[in-house]
């Protein structure tokens, strides 16, 4: 049986048209923007495996059970769902790309609306996009007329489980700590802080005007070891500058924008991060990691599916976001109680789910718990899927 593949046929992707055993098209090195649509960078080893996939499609053996043969892009779905939806490891999300390369020519450009067909032919399967589903024909015309902001792409993972962790320093390393600015008085008869409130502060604030404050919580130790690799920080509020110091060691005057929890004399500043973009889409590390859970987010010991981890493994160490990592309970001992004298054995390490980085700094690296078949706790390993 012979099916139609459709490919891109304007440079900007605005128009689909089919051609019946075509081969598909070459993916351009970097797209141009769409109609406004911000361009992502999509690493060149993932491209590779795209532009593979695109040549010659994934074996059927690799297809998750019940892929649909016709699916809708929906608001709210993500790129991971997608790649689960399709795929058996859906951190293979580049094979996945490659599928429907011709139409795709970057991963952000998936909207609400899109229509996915699943083509199957000798023992191999491709993907393609319905035409006119997607993005609007614009037609060009001179003239002055209001349009609608272009449509907003599809998130790798759900913006309202891990938005905050993009927009806030929640981890601090030990020599930025040493070197934070920190509030040293209130004013005359304040004994916390609230909105529009001013308070003193010492340190260095470099060319910033605008602050997070923080308290020191938890020490993120080396495994086996008392060395201290980075701080798991309190996000307390935002600061402004209001009058900025006058010499090397003068105090500086800021005012309290908002805050979450009390703000007191002691806590430390840092200056807002930029805002980072969901810019990135799941896929296997491109060399061996291995690495190790140090610590759960918030006020609990486990964590489930959409939890948020901490591991010891960062920049430094070759982790990138976006990275997809297989989770194991590691080796413990327990008693035989089966023997006439119960004696001490090991039980193996056992895989209990997966998880994708989404945020690194130089020695650790916050991650999104994606599926997870019992309780994930500090001191759970983490690998190649």
């Amino acid at each position: 049986m012979q099916f139609k593949r459709f490919h891109l046929a304007a440079a900007a992707g605005l128009w689909l048209c089919a051609s019946a055993g075509a081969a598909p098209l070459a993916p351009a090195a970097s797209a141009p923007a769409l109609h406004g649509l911000p361009n992502y960078p999509v690493a060149p080893q993932q491209r590779a495996r795209a532009e593979a996939a695109a040549q010659r499609g994934v074996p059927v053996s690799e297809l998750a059970a019940g892929a649909p043969q016709r699916y809708t892009v929906r608001r709210g779905d993500t790129l991971w769902k997608l790649s689960g939806m399709y795929l058996r490891r859906p951190w293979n999300w580049p094979e996945l790309w490659g599928m429907n390369l011709a139409q795709i020519r970057n991963p952000h450009w998936i909207f609400p609306g899109q229509v996915l067909l699943l083509h199957v032919e000798a023992g191999r399967a491709w993907l393609s996009s319905e035409a006119g589903s997607g993005l609007p024909t614009v037609r060009l015309e001179p003239g002055v007329r209001v349009e609608p902001l272009p449509p907003a792409g599809i998130p790798t993972l759900d913006p309202l489980v891990i938005g905050s962790f993009l927009t806030r320093a929640l981890i601090i390393e030990p020599d930025q700590l040493a070197r934070s600015p920190r509030i040293v008085a209130l004013q005359p008869g304040q004994m916390m802080l609230a909105p529009g409130q001013t308070a003193f502060v010492r340190g260095d604030l470099g060319d910033a005007t605008r602050f997070d404050v923080y308290r020191p919580a938890q020490p993120l130790h080396e495994p086996g070891s008392e060395h201290i690799i980075a701080w798991q920080s309190r996000y307390l509020g935002s600061v402004r500058l209001v009058h900025a110091a006058q010499g090397k060691d003068a105090v500086a005057t800021v005012e309290v924008h908002d805050m979450v929890r009390d703000i007191e004399v002691g806590d430390r500043l840092i200056a807002e991060p930029p805002r980072q973009h969901l810019d990135f889409t799941p896929h296997a590390p491109a060399h061996a990691i291995s690495g190790t859970i140090l610590a759960v987010y918030g006020d609990i010991s486990m964590a489930g599916r959409n939890g948020v981890v901490v591991i010891d493994r960062g920049h430094a160490q070759g982790v990138e976001r976006g990275d997809v990592l297989a989770i194991s309970s590691p080796t413990r001992e327990v008693d035989d109680t089966t023997l006439a004298k119960p004696a001490p054995i090991e039980l193996p390490a056992q895989r209990s789910g997966l998880l994708m980085v989404f945020r690194t700094f130089r020695d650790v690296s916050y991650a999104l718990v994606l599926d997870a078949t019992h309780e994930v706790v500090a001191g759970d390993t983490v690998a190649q899927p």
